[in-house]
This record gives structure tokens, C-alpha cells and sequence, in this order.
């Protein structure tokens, strides 16, 4: 049977890693037009009854990193995908440059005060991949630093998941032409200034070490208990469609319950 275009197929081989510009486009077989928007929102709204029963449970928790180059739509993501939820039970991150404090540890330690605890859905926005990305590419750290980071990761997400944490890991890849696109648009768009920055240009400038540190961290740091999922995102609405689908099916294989009352507040009269 062939596969549902609208599932994401988690990464388990390095051969599955294919993030050249032809791979961003919107995959071939997903509804078009409003028929797209629509399945999107439905997915979003999935979310908001699972994230409620995750909340009552409170076995659980759910961590979803997103990361991508500039442009990709992570902001994007987290605006749409958990448009519906209530944010009593979820928490957004954005992980900026490391602060002096945050240099004097190592390069987990900001990443872990931020983990979700259970019955919450924890986002980040780039995430600890940061120091095995930004840190190879612009040469902040001798390779016998960042190379031993994959292990650390490793086990780090393996301890995560090992207390209940559930972590679903995005790559939100762009084409170098729609990058170009959406770059052009943030200078053009007085709404979208605030997001544009000069390095913005030299990392794109750098687009072959990045694909190469991208393509290395996904092969190096795709387990089974936290699988990367490269995620087309040319497409907007079909980058939304997919993450949410891929959220909304993990939550609900948790057969998630909700609490049942206490045997002594049954019949329990309230005046």
C-alpha cells in the first residue's frame, strides 16, 4: 500500500537524510488549497483534546524541538501548529546566544532547566542541536569539542526519555530559493523587519557546512528514543499539516486517561 503523504517517516538510516532543494518541496499527494488548510487546522485541533487528557494524566511529558536554518518557519510552526492549545499547559523556548553565566557551564545545563515537566508540552525554538551546528560551522569550538557532543546528546535525551519525557524532533527544511524569498520579504515587510539580521546573510553564505552539520547531527542523533523527522517546509500550511499530524498521532498512542474520581467523592452532596 503506498504511504500517507501526510505522515512523516522518522529518520532510522542515514539514507533516509535527503535535504537537497528538490527535497522542500511540498510532498506530492497532500490536498491542496483550502482542502490543505483545512486538514491543517484539524490536526492543530486534535492537539488541543490530546494536550488536555496529557494534562490530566500527568504521566507524561512532551518535548518538541524544532530546528532549521533562517526562514524555515519555526516561529511560523509554533504560531499555527499550537494555535488551539491552552497555554496553561504548554511552554515555548527560544534559545538565543548563550549568556556569560550560561558559558560557565556546559552546553547542556541552560537546555535542562527548560526541559517540560509531565503533563506539559515543552517547544523549542532551536534547541541544544545549536552547539553541534553554529558552533562546527563558524569554528566557536576545535572539532574534539563538538564531535564528542553527539554522544552527550545521546545521552542526555536517552535520560529524558527514560522519565517520561516523549520527544519529537523536527528539522524544518527550506529550499535555498525560498530562503532567498522569504529573506527578501522580512526586508520588504515592515511587520517582519524586527526578524531580519546581517548574519542571516553570512549563514546563508555557509550553506554547504551547514547542510553538511545538519546532515551530521540527524544521522549521529536520530534514536529510537528520539527520532528526527525532516520536515519539507517550503510549503507553509504543508510544514504546519505535518508536524501537527506527527504531534497529534505520538500524543494519542500514549493512551492517555484521565484520572478516575475518588471512590469516597462519589454520591458526595454538595450544598
Amino acid at each position: 500500500m503506498p504511504s500517507d503523504p501526510a505522515k512523516l517517516v522518522p529518520i532510522t538510516s542515514a539514507r533516509q537524510i535527503r535535504i537537497g532543494d528538490a527535497d522542500a518541496a511540498r510532498p506530492s499527494g497532500l490536498p491542496k488549497g483550502d482542502e490543505l488548510k483545512k486538514a491543517a487546522k484539524h490536526e492543530s485541533k486534535r492537539i488541543r483534546k490530546l494536550q488536555s487528557a496529557l494534562y490530566a494524566d500527568g504521566r507524561y511529558a512532551l518535548l518538541v524541538v524544532l530546528q532549521g536554518r533562517d526562514a524555515s518557519g519555526k516561529d511560523g510552526t509554533v504560531e499555527k501548529v499550537f494555535r488551539s492549545v491552552n497555554p496553561m499547559g504548554c511552554e515555548a523556548t527560544s534559545f538565543k546566544v548563550p549568556s556569560e553565566i550560561d558559558r560557565k557551564h556546559d552546553f547542556l545545563w541552560r537546555i535542562h532547566q527548560r526541559v517540560p515537566e509531565r503533563r506539559m508540552i515543552g517547544i523549542f525554538n532551536r534547541s541544544h542541536y545549536e552547539d553541534v551546528l553554529v558552533t562546527r560551522v563558524h569554528d566557536l569550538v576545535p572539532k574534539k569539542v563538538w564531535s564528542k557532543r553527539f554522544d552527550q546528546i545521546n545521552d542526555f535525551e536517552k535520560m529524558l526519555a527514560e522519565n517520561s519525557v516523549v520527544i519529537l524532533k523536527f528539522f524544518l527544511h527550506v529550499s535555498r530559493d525560498e530562503q532567498r524569498k522569504r529573506l527578501i520579504d522580512r526586508l520588504n515587510d515592515r511587520k517582519k523587519n524586527w526578524k531580519f539580521r546581517a548574519g542571516d546573510l553570512d549563514d546563508r553564505a555557509l550553506w554547504s557546512d551547514y547542510e553538511k552539520a545538519y546532515r551530521d547531527a540527524i544521522a549521529n542523533c536520530s534514536t529510537s528514543w528520539a527520532r528526527w523527522h525532516i520536515v519539507p517546509a517550503d510549503d507553509e500550511v504543508a510544514r504546519d499539516l505535518l508536524v501537527a499530524r506527527k504531534i497529534a498521532d505520538t500524543l494519542e498512542a500514549l493512551d492517555l486517561r484521565y484520572p478516575r474520581l475518588d471512590p469516597k467523592l462519589k454520591g458526595l452532596k454538595i450544598e
